[in-house]
């Protein structure tokens, strides 16, 4: 076996096993999910959460919608779920929230995946696609506001723990904003807790813009 040859097999190896991995997410999250259901792509569980959460909050109860939100782990994998869920695998309607830094990646895979949008954040809108700036936790904080995130990790009992990670010499020239941001990633689950807690504790007029409209979509 050439060269060529053996990286196209070890290509479509990766292809496959990545489309058995999407496969196997939505038996997980969605097990109930069928052709024609919603399938909102996510990165990963803290995302899941906070918009989980935010539907809560409205009264809906998207799996009674046959909505389902599916963590991908990890945004990278965007094209396999695409791949397997859209037009050319389980024919299931697409949506989807994903970082700026993404977006390219996801494009990519929407064309891929015979899904193909105009250039534009509109466009990708329209397709159900949406955009957090940074990230969602990013948008949440920012929503809500430094100071009072603050307070919430204070009820959290994690004002010490956070002080002690603000003054390490890496974080201690960024903002307030910044280092919240860093410090609910630095242990397993602190940041699907706070993702919900951010979101409960948002006013209806705050809600970030991109969730907001991904909600409206589906």
């Amino acid at each position: 076996m050439d060269s060529e040859v053996q990286a196209r097999t070890a290509q479509m190896s990766r292809q496959d096993s990545g489309r058995r991995a999407a496969v196997a997410a939505v038996a997980r999250y969605a097990p109930a999910a069928t052709a024609g259901h919603t399938i909102v792509l996510v990165e990963g569980a803290s995302d899941q959460a906070a918009l989980t959460a935010l539907a809560d909050r409205d009264g809906r109860r998207l799996a009674a919608e046959d909505v389902f939100v599916v963590p991908m782990g990890g945004a990278s994998s965007i094209g396999h779920f695409l791949d397997a869920l859209g037009p050319n695998g389980l024919g299931m309607r697409l949506a989807g929230l994903c970082d700026a830094a993404e977006e390219p990646d996801f494009r990519r895979g929407l064309e891929r995946a015979g899904l193909s949008v105009p250039p534009g954040r509109e466009a990708l809108e329209r397709a159900g696609f949406f955009v957090c700036v940074e990230d969602l936790e990013d948008e949440l904080i920012r929503s809500l506001g430094a100071d009072r995130t603050m307070e919430l990790v204070a009820e959290q009992g994690e004002m010490g723990p956070f002080r002690t990670f603000a003054q390490q010499p890496f974080h201690r020239g960024r903002s307030r904003e910044q280092q919240l941001h860093r410090f609910m990633g630095t242990r397993s689950g602190r940041k699907i807790h706070y993702g919900r807690m951010l979101v409960e504790a948002l006013d209806d007029a705050r809600i970030p813009d991109p969730l907001a409209r991904l909600l409206a979509y589906v």
